[in-house]
């Protein structure tokens, strides 16, 4: 039955991806007129995104921006000392968001290393065989975000240093003093040291991706990919679906090894190989070097070598720990925060998203920087919340050949066991001690293709 018209607008959040769903602008790509209510959407219907179902959406809410005292005009953002975030990606711009909307005058300043434009994360690793452009992925200029939300952008903008004790943030276009600080800085993707970062892309934001782009643009290329995790396999088969050589490079004997069973690895191995990629595992690297012509040469333990006109580097992320380091903030893996309140070790400096770890563990997901983000705000500004519960969201593998869903957290210890298969959708649960811990829903019957 449809929802009443009267009704206000909703939103609905991808608990694999971080999309919202907005009733009131629906999604006119997938046949969803502006309109559409989330009941009346078919169940067919996948995330425009990463692929998951409907079922995968939850209700999302954002708490009303505070009103405008009556009379007043907008300003530009102020320069009194306020609320400084460090950091214009999703997590950033999120907790500007989340500020804003409890607090219409807040000083909200932004430093960020990049321009801060807008754009969803995920979609790097399934653009290229999009053929989508730089352009393409931007959602809002930076420009456009901070003049929406009365915020100080300080663009293409270090910190240089943090003083917690005068509450001061110094940057490469000046001190700024502040009354709460947000780190909301990322992780960047850890290189070993036998890659050098002068010949490997790192595809972990928007500049990166790029750049590499305009390497790749107009020309078939062979590009090597050096780690077979999430990111790696989706990029494997991404970088092939556009036209290009791809040889995937593991140190494992198949892709995704440690977070999903064998009967499922040994399946995404052979899907990426029909989508043409060049598996080479349990392969070392001993060096990567670059001859005359520009081509990069991969040396490999036993004297293997191949050549490639690209290599990217997929080998996992790390938390810088500069700023942690200049703040004298607790740091384990991550910047140790209170998950109830975002709140660090060090009074009036709070953090979010892909920096921050709980209880030694990394939280590299999307999904839950829009609630860590809600929470962050209501303490950063004194309010109530009932607090931020930290949980493992789902964990999608947007391949579109072989998509893969993990529920929960696998352990290295937990036993695998099929549990369903139909329709080409592979089912599996790990038990430890009897207890299911974990599932795993791999193959095409839960989702359609997306062009």
């Amino acid at each position: 039955m449809s929802t009443p018209t009267s009704l206000p607008w909703r939103q609905f959040l991808c608990r694999a991806c971080g999309l919202i769903y907005d009733e009131e602008k629906g999604d006119p790509d997938s046949g969803l007129a502006p309109g559409t209510r989330f009941e009346d959407i078919p169940e067919d219907w996948v995330c425009p995104l990463c692929g998951v179902v409907k079922a995968d959406f939850e209700p999302f809410e954002l708490p009303a921006c505070a009103p405008q005292p009556a009379g007043t005009a907008a300003v530009a953002p102020s320069r009194e000392r306020g609320v400084v975030i460090v950091g214009g990606g999703i997590a950033g711009w999120s907790a500007a968001e989340a500020l804003r909307a409890l607090d219409p005058a807040v000083p909200i300043t932004m430093v960020t290393a990049c321009s801060g434009d807008r754009y969803l994360k995920p979609e790097l690793s399934v653009a290229l065989g999009r053929r989508l452009k730089p352009a393409d992925l931007v959602r809002e200029s930076g420009v456009s975000a901070a003049r929406r939300l009365n915020v100080r952008l300080m663009a293409n903008t270090f910190v240089v240093g943090i003083s917690p004790s005068v509450h001061q943030v110094r940057t490469t276009r000046g001190a700024i003093r502040y009354t709460k600080l947000v780190i909301a800085q990322g992780a960047r993707p850890a290189l070993p040291e036998q890659m050098p970062a002068s010949l490997c892309w790192r595809i972990n934001d928007l500049a990166g991706w790029s750049g590499l782009h305009a390497r790749l643009d107009g020309a078939k290329k062979h590009v090597a990919i050096v780690g077979a995790g999430m990111i790696g396999c989706e990029l494997a088969e991404d970088f092939a679906r556009a036209g290009h050589t791809v040889s995937l490079i593991d140190v494992n004997a198949g892709p995704l090894v440690g977070l999903v069973p064998a009967a499922v690895s040994d399946r995404l191995l052979a899907s990426l190989q029909e989508a043409g990629v060049r598996f080479l595992g349990v392969r070392r690297i001993e060096t990567i070097g670059e001859t005359d012509d520009g081509r990069k040469v991969i040396a490999m333990q036993g004297g293997e070598q191949i050549s490639a006109d690209e290599v990217v580097a997929a080998t996992g992320l790390v938390t810088p720990t500069r700023l942690a380091r200049m703040a004298g903030l607790a740091f384990d893996r991550g910047i140790v925060v209170d998950p109830m309140t975002m709140q660090t070790s060090v009074d009036d400096i709070l953090a979010i998203g892909d920096c921050i770890s709980v209880a030694g563990v990394p939280c590299r997901f999307i999904e839950p920087i829009v609630r860590q983000a809600e929470v962050l705000a209501h303490h950063a500004l004194e309010r109530k919340h009932a607090g931020y519960v930290h949980g493992t969201p789902l964990i999608r593998l947007k391949t579109r050949a072989f998509p893969i869903v993990v529920h929960g957290t696998p352990s290295p210890n937990g036993t695998w066991s099929a549990c369903g298969a139909a329709d080409g959708l592979l089912q599996m649960e790990q038990r430890v001690e009897g207890r299911v811990i974990a599932r795993i829903e791999a193959g095409l019957a839960r989702q359609r293709l997306v062009a």
